[in-house]
C-alpha cells in the first residue's frame, strides 16, 4: 500500500471481506434474536457463573418427579402401592423456582439492550419492534415450557415404568398427554409476557427483577390476608393474586372447573372471571411491550 501524503486521508486494508452467504429476511433475523436470547438466558457460551442459576432451577423443579417415581418403585406390591406424592395437575406451576427464574432472566435478556443503547442498531434492518418483542417473549416462554414440561415427562415415563402394566397406565392416563402441554403453555406465556413487560420499563436488571417479584408477591399476600379474615376463605378478591391466575386455568384444563378448595372455588363464575383476567393481563403486557419498542430508541 502506498504511503499517503501528509494532510490527506487514507484507507487502510484491515482484511475485511464481504459477506458471501445467503441473506435472510425479517423472519430469519427474528429467529436469530430468539435463539441468541435463549442462549443468553441459559448461560450458553457465557461464564460458568451464568449457568448455575438456570440449571440449578431445572434440577429443583425435577426433584418432585424423581421423588414420586422413587416412592412408586419402593411401594410396588405393598399396601401403599398407588400412592402419589404429586399429581400431574399439581405439578404445573407447583414450584416458585420458575418465578425466580423469570425475575432473573427476563431483565437479563432485555435490559442490557436499553442500557447500552443498542436498540437502534438492532432495529436498523430488517427487525422492527414487533419482531423484537416476539423474539424475547418467545425465548423466555420456550425455556419456561421446557423447564415445566421436562419434569412432567420424567414423571409420566417413570410412573409408567414402575407400574405393573405400562400399556394400561398409558391408556388410563392418555388425557395427560394433551392436558399437561396446554396447561404448561398457559403458564409459560403468562410468566414470559409479564416478566419481559416489567423488565422493559427499566434499564437496570436488579430493578426489573425486584419489580417483578413485588408485582407477583404483594397482591398474593394482600389477597391471602383478606381471605384469611373471611369465614368462607374465598372471594373475588382472589383474582388480584397474579400468581394464582394461571393455576386457575390449569384446573379448568384438567377438570373443567376451578378447584373447590382454592381461594376462587366458592365464587360463582370463577372460571370465566379467571380466564378473562388472565387474557387482560397477558394482552396488557404485550400491548405495553409493543408500545415500548415501537421506536428504535425506546
Amino acid at each position: 500500500m502506498s504511503t499517503p501524503s501528509r494532510g490527506l486521508g487514507a484507507v487502510y486494508d484491515r482484511g475485511y471481506r464481504p459477506y458471501e452467504g445467503s441473506l435472510g429476511g425479517e423472519q430469519a433475523a427474528t429467529f436469530a434474536l430468539y435463539r441468541t436470547s435463549i442462549r443468553r438466558a441459559l448461560g450458553i457460551r457465557r461464564s460458568w457463573r451464568q449457568k448455575v442459576l438456570p440449571w440449578t432451577l431445572l434440577a429443583i423443579v425435577t426433584v418432585p418427579a424423581i421423588v414420586n417415581v422413587g416412592v412408586g418403585y419402593v411401594t410396588r406390591n405393598t399396601p401403599a402401592e398407588g400412592f402419589e406424592f404429586i399429581t400431574y395437575q399439581e405439578y404445573v406451576g407447583v414450584s416458585s423456582a420458575l418465578l425466580l427464574f423469570v425475575a432473573v432472566t427476563a431483565p437479563d435478556v432485555v435490559c442490557p439492550d436499553r442500557r447500552h443503547r443498542v436498540l437502534p442498531l438492532i432495529f436498523a434492518r430488517p427487525l422492527v419492534g414487533r419482531d423484537y418483542v416476539l423474539a424475547k417473549v418467545g425465548a423466555i416462554a420456550t425455556i419456561l415450557f421446557g423447564f415445566s414440561f421436562l419434569p412432567q415427562v420424567v414423571l409420566f415415563v417413570g410412573q409408567m415404568l414402575v407400574s405393573d402394566a405400562a400399556l394400561d397406565y398409558l391408556r388410563d392416563n392418555a388425557d395427560v398427554l394433551w392436558k399437561v402441554p396446554v396447561a404448561v403453555v398457559l403458564l409459560a406465556v403468562y410468566y414470559a409476557a409479564i416478566g419481559v413487560a416489567v423488565a422493559s420499563l427499566t434499564s437496570r436488571r436488579i430493578v426489573g427483577g425486584v419489580a417483578l417479584l413485588a408485582l407477583a408477591l404483594v397482591p398474593s399476600v394482600l389477597s391471602g390476608a383478606v381471605l384469611n379474615s373471611d369465614a368462607d376463605g374465598s372471594g373475588p378478591i382472589a383474582l388480584i393474586n397474579l400468581l394464582a391466575l394461571p393455576l386457575y386455568l390449569r384446573d379448568i384444563v384438567f377438570t373443567g372447573h376451578i378447584d373447590e378448595a382454592s381461594e376462587l372455588g366458592g365464587v360463582t363464575g370463577g372460571g370465566l372471571l379467571a380466564t378473562a383476567i388472565y387474557l387482560v393481563v397477558v394482552l396488557a403486557a404485550m400491548a405495553l411491550l409493543f408500545l415500548r419498542y415501537r421506536e428504535p430508541d425506546a
